[in-house]
């Protein structure tokens, strides 16, 4: 993979295990295989990103299958739309769990080699995610200020993850696909009737992105039933729910279960 540096946006080269620019910038590879490419200087806190609690409580989560069916609708929308991207990005990409899914299930639709690169202002996700994934690429970067070239990726996947429309058109190349997923209208609508008094949906996602042509757009609704305690916990740690809800409320979920919808919106966009 091919990185900018982050300082003055010059080529990075790779020699033995640092990144470095012509105008000495360095950056030292992590022993996981990762690169740090988040300078001190433009950290907006100490330790930007999801802490280690919701990383570690997602990452259980997931590991689970509960939210295989998402993962399994993106990659087969990713092979029907994007069949032959060789270069492939995951903006937010936390753990690595839909990056690992999405570049196994195109590697086993072709026969020409991908190249997948993970990227999240976490650090602590982006550590497990190289140690799990080492045929993967990741970095620790702001989506705000990606360090890749122009045009690089034939294919971009941004799920639940915060980023800049600049960036989008910048990186991905003429043609290529952007795959988003963010909340449907009812997403976690029961956790809202615990928590509000008025509860209300999640407004409509506008299919519409600047530079972009919208191929595609649906919602993936199904039910989430939990019942098992560790797995609650962890679904309530890696959502922002864990800080709304009060000791009790945890305390009766926990002994009550819990089913509520899950009800994703998925985007098809165009590189114009």
């Amino acid at each position: 993979m091919q990185y900018i540096c982050p300082l003055c946006r010059t080529v990075l080269t790779l020699n033995a295990k640092s990144w470095s620019c012509e105008n000495r910038h360095q950056f030292d590879c992590a022993k996981e295989g990762y690169v740090n490419l988040l300078p001190v200087q433009k950290k907006n806190s100490k330790d930007p990103g999801d802490n280690k609690t919701m990383m570690f409580a997602r990452r259980e989560f997931l590991n689970k299958g509960y939210y295989q069916k998402l993962s399994d609708r993106v990659n087969e929308l990713a092979i029907e739309y994007a069949a032959n991207a060789e270069n492939i990005l995951d903006i937010g990409c936390g753990e690595g769990y839909y990056s690992h899914r999405l570049f196994e299930a195109m590697a086993h639709t072709r026969e020409v080699d991908c190249v997948l690169q993970g990227l999240d202002i976490s650090k602590s996700a982006i550590k497990y995610a190289a140690k799990r994934y080492p045929d993967l690429h990741f970095c620790v970067a702001s989506a705000y200020e990606m360090p890749f070239e122009d045009g690089l990726f034939d294919l971009a996947m941004r799920i639940y993850a915060p980023s800049k429309l600049d960036e989008l058109q910048r990186v991905i190349k003429k043609g290529g696909i952007l795959i988003t997923v963010s909340p449907g209208p009812m997403h976690h609508f029961a956790m809202k009737k615990i928590i509000y008094s008025e509860p209300k949906p999640h407004d409509e996602p506008k299919a519409e992105l600047e530079g972009f042509t919208c191929l595609h757009n649906e919602r993936l609704c199904y039910q989430l039933d939990l019942s098992d305690t560790v797995d609650i916990e962890h679904f309530l740690n890696m959502t922002p729910y864990a800080w709304k809800l009060t000791q009790e409320q945890k305390t009766q979920i926990a002994d009550q279960g819990l089913r509520c919808e899950l009800d994703f919106s998925i985007e098809i966009h165009q590189r114009n």
